[in-house]
């Protein structure tokens, strides 16, 4: 099927003014100003974008597809996410990790989840590991994992600073970045290796050590949750000014923000303000992590469920509270996970890329059309495919 997007105002995600996309099967075939397809014979869908932006779809680089969680016993272990959860955010593209669980979850179960998210519509890659160190792989090696298997494309999420890590020394972060880098050069993979960080005294401090005494780059590392709390939010930004990556957590309720936590869109106009490039900064979910709920009185009621949708919500806030630009916004979930986990085919607007886009309206900015490797999986904000065993 041929589809036509017809009059939208096209950011890609930089500003390209009202342009007409053709869509050829499950890529970008033409982006003109003026744009016919003249065969009558063709059978043409033309999807009107007039009021509407057109954007690159999504890119979620940190879900924890099989569920997350499970650090309040066994019965706060969360879901497993279901495709439509993803779409209507305007996700096209996840990263699967797992997380303080590396035993009742596992890299086969993760494996398949991303396969059968993939099978639904949608684009799927992962990490190798969890928390901890060793990691668990699926081949015996994490070099091996990356290099033999075609959804792996890093190492994570790897603890520090936590209570909750395997408390791994320098060196042994060292090793297992080296081994995720060579498995990257040698596979034409990003051979990342993503950390979450903890709230623990030592913050950013092991992976500056490794970057100041190795040959290893700063790029090799994906910090997450940097808005977890001012004080690491403050290294996060000298560690972005001396050329590092950094990731912050879109899943939080804004209005039951912790003491000291951050918002993500607010995090994003502090570093762009201190001066750290918008190309070293991403956002990600933290999607179907397991989330604490407080009440008004800000006491503890039960455990929610980190959302995919938070990604998207936090780019629009960042744009129309924050006072962000709307081409760099969406860069943190467009462009920027892109270029820094080698996804070569996603993240902007260009022909040949996939057909990943949504379509925005323009007013409100709520999310109104997605289109996934060419398909439309939500219209009129309501998701027109789902998941298999979704209602």
């Amino acid at each position: 099927m041929i589809k036509l997007i017809k009059g939208g105002e096209v950011y890609g995600p930089h500003y390209m003014g009202k342009m007409n996309i053709l869509i050829v099967s499950d890529k970008i075939g033409a982006v003109k100003k003026d744009l016919s397809v003249g065969d009558d014979t063709l059978e043409i869908e033309v999807i009107d974008a007039a009021g509407k932006y057109v954007m690159p779809g999504l890119i979620d680089a940190h879900v924890h597809i099989i569920g997350g969680g499970g650090e309040g016993s066994f019965r706060t272990r969360t879901p497993e996410i279901m495709l439509s959860q993803i779409t209507l955010g305007g996700v096209t593209t996840v990263v699967g990790c797992l997380g303080t669980d590396g035993t009742t979850r596992d890299m086969k179960g993760l494996l398949a989840k991303a396969r059968g998210l993939e099978e639904e519509g949608i684009s799927t890659y992962i990490y190798t590991g969890s928390y901890q160190v060793p990691v668990k792989t699926i081949t015996g090696s994490p070099m091996d994992d990356i290099i033999l298997i075609d959804k792996i494309i890093g190492v994570g999420e790897i603890a520090i600073s936590d209570h909750r890590s395997s408390q791994p020394t320098v060196e042994d972060i060292a090793k297992l970045t080296a081994e995720a880098r060579v498995g990257g050069i040698l596979s034409g993979k990003a051979g990342i290796v993503n950390i979450h960080m903890g709230d623990g005294e030592r913050q950013l401090d092991d992976l500056i050590e490794i970057i100041e005494n190795t040959e290893i780059p700063t790029t090799q590392f994906l910090p997450t949750h940097i808005n977890r709390s001012i004080k690491l939010m403050e290294k996060g930004i000298a560690y972005g000014k001396m050329g590092g990556l950094m990731d912050l957590t879109t899943s939080s309720d804004p209005d039951f923000l912790e003491e000291d936590e951050v918002k993500a869109s607010t995090g994003l106009k502090m570093a762009l303000d201190a001066g750290v490039p918008i190309e070293q900064i991403t956002f990600s979910s933290d999607g179907q992590g397991s989330m604490p709920i407080f009440n008004k009185h800000r006491e503890f009621v039960g455990l929610g469920v980190g959302k995919v949708s938070s990604l998207y919500r936090e780019i629009k806030d960042a744009v129309l509270i924050d006072g962000v630009s709307m081409e760099d916004a969406l860069k943190v979930a467009t462009s920027n996970p892109a270029r820094i986990l080698k996804l070569k085919n996603k993240g902007s607007i260009e022909v040949r890329r996939d057909a990943d886009l949504i379509l925005v309206d323009q007013k409100t900015l709520s999310i109104d059309t997605v289109i996934a490797k060419g398909k439309v999986m939500v219209q009129g904000g309501q998701a027109v495919v789902k998941g298999t065993f979704e209602e």
